[in-house]
């Protein structure tokens, strides 16, 4: 039986992404392997960019910050869900933090972490967010990016 903080937070995780606008239309998810914990190759042929997906996580865009805290001093609010992403990139090598990103629940089934780059198997997904990922595979590789550089 879950908890009743576990539940206040999923509660806060499903409003806070019903909230969000969709990053993509409809579309179909660029290929991607998985190699034991890691997505060994970008999503994009382009390099992540590390402004953009700083933008991106404190800016509640993806919702990072509801259950994560970090380096973001002007951050007044951030998670204690989670791990803390500070150090992100001495932990975890980018093709580990792009599978947590893509899919989390693939490493951890019970994992409240959204899947960012995901359409099949999801349940309760509301119909505006039916067959779109929450991420784009640009916006996914941009958070990679930043992620990647936080070394301490």
């Amino acid at each position: 039986m879950a908890r009743p903080a576990d539940q206040s937070a999923a509660a806060c995780l499903v409003a806070a992404l019903l909230a969000l606008p969709a990053a993509a239309g409809a579309q179909t998810l660029r290929p991607y392997a998985i190699v034991g914990d890691a997505i060994p190759e970008p999503l994009t042929t382009t390099r992540g960019d590390v402004a953009r997906g700083r933008a991106l996580v404190v800016e509640r865009t993806s919702t990072c910050i509801l259950c994560h805290s970090g380096p973001f001093p002007e951050q007044k609010s951030q998670g204690d869900l989670a791990p803390s992403l500070a150090g992100s990139g001495s932990r975890w090598s980018e093709a580990q933090l792009r599978l947590r990103l893509v899919d989390a629940s693939s490493l951890n089934a019970a994992t409240i972490m959204p899947s960012y780059y995901r359409l099949d198997g999801l349940q309760r997904v509301g119909p505006s967010w039916r067959g779109k990922p929450i991420l784009s595979a640009e916006q996914i590789e941009d958070i990679v990016a930043y992620l990647a550089s936080l070394r301490e």
